[in-house]
């Protein structure tokens, strides 16, 4: 076959699954080239917070923090319910703390332990985030290090398929199809090895309504770009498709102003509260198991209720809470009756509500909706309160892989030369909707995958 352009290693996506893997296969030696549909780099990657889960890492062991990757491949394991792959859990808890020091070392990038906080399904405090939680440094740093290492990134260049030639076992892949833009021809690159690193399908209303009905007409706040065209790609070459309604919401979006309100709101002791100031779920669910139970509310609506500690601490620590505040997202009160009045409350439901939730927080009575970690609380004068909705940020199922990212199809086989990372490959979320999610799980697979991906690649051309 016949390409336009040729090179080792072609990465279809450019947020941080795929720079990281292009960036890993390069350090190796190879060509590496990224082709990004969209006009910029970063995908989910820049939408997130910024956090990857690191177990056993020398930032802990200087904490003090004990951690090891048997310990996060069990947190999973929990929290999932024993419904994600076991290989690529393991694989991606012992890679997460060499991940994170990785980029620390040899990326440049300005990540701290946050070792206040454990954070939703981790038993131990063990994410590492950039100052200000903000997903876009991460990706500023990976593009800065892979242009430096030399490989050719090309944003603006649609992959429309993949180039096969029959194989003994099935079809190989040997290269991918650009499509042709308004003022572009269209043209084909041949690769030795192609990683799909495109993302999940949140974007692609028809494929949510076909594998996650409930969260299916939700808003989405993750990139708009998630079709999910990588995983149709590789589910006609036969890819198996594994946990397919698995995803990660979030039950904390600041209602109108669509910025996220940091989870540790609740973590640290704050509640979710309908309409009619009355709880309806036990908030330890986390913030992607919670999202239902708020779109389930009149409205679709929730309050995060929490105290003026809890603030002071986002004020410090959240840029995105900043700005919430700046924009007037946050009410102020020195009870619960003035701040249900002006939030629309009723009073007397609300006092009652904090006064039940008191006892519970303080061991007088069992919690009715089964909460038995509750941060700081009770809550303390002044309280605060802000309007939520709940929505989807990115999809969790996909093709399945084994523990270098190879696509495999469903009697195991793999598919020669294509690997996925990121949304496109099955993440760590098990199989029960967004209730398997642990905070950060999603940069631990499509990074953690992306190093894997990348250095297997890299090793396969030698």
């Amino acid at each position: 076959m016949q390409f336009d352009v040729e090179t080792d290693v072609v990465v279809v996506g450019g947020g941080g699954g795929g720079l990281v893997a292009a960036l890993t296969a390069r350090e190796a030696g190879a060509e590496v080239a990224i082709l990004e549909k969209s006009e910029r780099l970063g995908g989910n990657t820049a939408l997130s917070s910024g956090s990857i889960p690191g177990a056993g890492t020398r930032f802990q062991v200087a904490a003090g923090i004990a951690d090891g990757w048997e310990r996060l491949a069990e947190d999973i394991h929990r929290r999932t319910r024993g419904t994600a792959p076991r290989d690529l859990v393991e694989v991606l808890a012992r890679e997460s703390a060499p991940l994170v020091e990785w980029l620390v070392d040899a990326v440049g990038l300005p990540l701290d332990l946050m070792a206040d906080l454990k954070k939703v399904g981790h038993s131990v405090p063990r994410l590492h985030a950039p100052v200000g939680r903000q997903g876009q440094t991460l990706v500023t740093g990976l593009e800065r290090a892979a242009q430096a290492a030399g490989v050719l990134i090309s944003p603006g260049n649609p992959v429309s398929g993949l180039l096969t030639v029959p194989g003994d076992d099935g079809p190989r892949v040997v290269g991918v199809s650009v499509g042709a833009g308004d003022d572009a021809e269209g043209y084909t690159v041949g690769a030795r090895c192609v990683i799909l690193a495109a993302n999940g399908f949140g974007a692609n209303r028809a494929l949510l309504r076909r594998y996650i009905p409930e969260i299916a007409e939700a808003p989405y706040f993750g990139h708009l770009g998630n079709a999910g065209e990588a995983i149709g790609w590789a589910a006609d070459l036969g890819a198996h498709l594994v946990n397919m309604g698995a995803y990660q919401g979030h039950a904390s979006i600041a209602q109108p102003h669509g910025a996220l309100l940091s989870w540790a709101a609740v973590e640290r002791g704050g509640l979710l509260v309908n309409r009619e100031g009355r709880r309806f779920v036990d908030e330890t669910l986390g913030y992607s198991g919670c999202a239902s139970a708020v779109l389930a509310q009149p409205g679709g609506q929730g309050f995060v209720v929490y105290d003026g500690e809890t603030h002071d601490y986002l004020a410090e620590k959240a840029e995105d809470y900043r700005d919430l505040m700046h924009f007037g997202g946050v009410m102020r009160a020195d009870d619960a009756a003035t701040l249900a009045v002006r939030a629309g409350l009723d009073p007397a439901a609300l006092e009652e509500t904090l006064a039940d939730y008191a006892e519970a927080a303080s061991g007088a009575r069992p919690d009715p909706f089964g909460r038995s970690a509750f941060g700081q609380a009770p809550l303390r004068p002044p309280l605060c309160l802000v309007r939520v909705t709940a929505g989807l940020f990115h999809t969790q199922g996909g093709v399945d892989v084994d523990a270098a990212g190879r696509v495999r199809c469903a009697n195991g086989a793999v598919i020669p030369n294509l690997y996925a990372v990121g949304g496109v490959a099955v993440g760590v979320s098990g199989a029960h909707g967004g209730a398997g999610y642990c905070s950060a799980n999603g940069l631990l697979a499509a990074l953690g995958l992306g190093r894997l991906a990348g250095r297997d690649a890299a090793r396969r051309l030698s």
